[in-house]
């Protein structure tokens, strides 16, 4: 059944081309191979050497809720560039999946204009919310999980019906297909549940997940609410062809977080 699921998606994605979508995670990927926290460039060192340059790293081009509302110079960036910087191999294979299996249907229905303003303006609000929730915070925020999570929330809106395929941890990761007004809200209401637990230390950063998806659900519903476009409005995803894709092929329902290291 596996096959099956990425084979629908490899032939959506076939019919589906989607530039902004691979190039934000060739980006991403590109970012991260070269920077320190993938332990791969021998020009950041090893052992100590190494944590300390990940953390100037981090504080660098990550937003310090702090400093970001104290008025430092270049901070207003730093929503922005944190996008694209993430904090361990993990974080980054957690989040390039799900923008994979997301993001290509959604780029398509908004046009890659509209898809690079939506997941930029979406990643930053989503980032400053978390910092504004966390003024006094000194801890440093990185990572697309908020720009992602919009792409969520807009998919929610435009695909309700379309089948995704998710692996739960509680069901010995069996693959079970559940539409995606089933597979999102329970995302959505896993990462509320984090957010209420969640100290300001180090961890993931759940708020602007939540941010991120309402924004972009909130988006959807205003830019495309009880409008019929190329996939014939709300709740049907169709390939080029006009033919209705129902299936998506993704992992357990919680991708790894913006990382504060």
């Amino acid at each position: 059944m596996i096959s099956n699921c990425y084979g629908t998606v490899r032939r959506a994605f076939r019919t589906s081309p989607a530039p902004v979508t691979h190039g934000l995670i060739a980006l991403c990927c590109l970012i991260f191979v070269i920077g320190p926290a993938s332990g791969l460039n021998p020009a950041y060192g090893a052992g100590g050497g190494l944590t300390v340059a990940q953390r100037s790293y981090f504080r660098r081009w990550g937003v310090v809720p702090a400093e970001l509302f104290e008025g430092a110079p270049g901070a207003v960036l730093s929503p922005v560039t944190a996008l694209f910087v993430h904090g361990s191999w993990v974080h980054l294979l957690g989040n390039m999946l799900f923008l994979h299996v997301f993001g290509a249907m959604a780029e398509r229905r908004m046009g890659r204009m509209e898809f690079t303003l939506f997941y930029t303006g979406c990643g930053y609000l989503a980032l400053l919310g978390y910092a504004a929730a966390n003024a006094g915070s000194a801890q440093s925020l990185v990572g697309a999980s908020g720009a992602i999570s919009a792409v969520l929330g807009a998919f929610l809106y435009l695909f309700p019906r379309a089948r995704v395929t998710s692996l739960l941890p509680f069901l010995f990761f069996l693959p079970l297909r559940f539409p995606a007004w089933v597979v999102l809200p329970f995302w959505a209401a896993l990462q509320w549940v984090g957010a209420g637990r969640a100290s300001q230390g180090p961890g993931v950063a759940y708020l602007a997940h939540l941010v991120g998806f309402g924004l972009g659900l909130l988006y959807a519903w205003a830019r495309f609410g009880g409008r019929k476009g190329a996939g014939g409005g709300p709740g049907r995803a169709a390939g080029g062809d006009g033919r209705a894709t129902r299936v998506k092929a993704a992992p357990a329902p919680a991708p790894e977080g913006e990382n504060q290291p």
